[in-house]
C-alpha cells in the first residue's frame, strides 16, 4: 500500500517514526529478545546465525491461524514493550509528533492507543504487484495475509486521513505534509509531550 513510502515521508518531516516490522526482525535477528521463545515453540525455525529464519518460519505459520496466533500472542507484547520506549524517549524530549508504523493496526485495536490514524491505500491491482514483487512472496502466502486483515475500504473508512499511493511519490509527500501540519496543531489526547506525567 506504500507504508514503507509513507513512514520515510513522515521522517523527512520530521516526525519520527516507529517501525513495527523493523521491530519484529530486531526481534527475530540474531541475538533477539524473541528468538529463544519462536525457537522453542516453532523447532526448526532457528538458523547458524542465532536469528530465526523467517522464510521456515513463514512456512510454520502459513496458512495455521492457531500457529499464527502463537507466534503474534508471543511478538506482539514485545513490540508494544519498544512502542512504550520509543514513546517514553520522545515524551521527555518534548517531540509533538510522532508516528506509529503498525501493519494490523484496527486488527490489533491499535487504534484505541493513537490520536489519529493515516492509511496507505492503493489500488487492489497496485498493491498486488507491489507484493509480489517481494523476495519469497507467493500468491498463496499473499492470500493468507490479506485474509487476516480489515479490507482496505474498511480501514480507509475507519480512518482519519487516508493517503493515496497510486500516483506519485511526490504526491503521496504532500499528502503527508498536510497531515502534518495539521496534527501539529492539536493536542493529543492518547499521545503527546505530556504523556505519561
Amino acid at each position: 500500500m506504500g507504508k514503507t513510502w509513507g513512514g520515510t515521508c513522515f521522517r523527512l518531516l520530521g516526525a519520527p517514526v516507529h517501525d513495527a516490522d523493523l521491530c519484529v526482525h530486531r526481534l527475530l535477528g540474531p541475538g533477539g529478545a524473541a528468538v529463544q521463545l519462536v525457537g522453542a515453540a516453532f523447532p526448526g525455525v532457528l538458523d547458524k546465525t542465532g536469528g530465526v529464519d523467517r522464510r521456515k518460519l513463514a512456512q510454520r505459520v502459513l496458512g495455521d491461524d492457531h500457529a499464527l496466533n502463537t507466534l503474534e500472542a508471543m511478538l506482539h507484547p514485545m513490540v508494544r514493550l519498544d512502542q512504550r520506549r520509543f514513546l517514553e524517549i520522545h515524551q521527555r524530549q518534548g517531540v509533538r509528533l510522532v508516528v506509529l508504523d503498525i501493519p494490523l493496526l484496527y486488527e490489533t485495536d491499535a487504534h484505541e492507543r493513537v490520536d489519529a490514524v493515516v492509511v496507505m491505500s492503493a489500488s487492489k491491482l497496485l498493491q498486488h504487484q507491489r507484493v509480489m514483487r517481494r523476495v519469497g512472496m507467493s500468491e498463496k502466502k499473499f492470500q493468507a495475509i490479506l485474509k487476516r486483515q480489515i479490507p482496505d475500504k474498511i480501514k480507509r473508512r475507519r480512518a482519519d486521513y487516508v493517503v493515496t499511493t497510486g500516483s506519485t511519490r511526490g504526491q503521496s509527500l504532500r499528502q503527508i505534509a498536510n497531515i502534518v501540519k495539521i496534527c501539529r496543531t492539536f493536542r493529543g489526547q492518547v499521545w503527546g509531550p505530556h504523556w505519561g506525567r
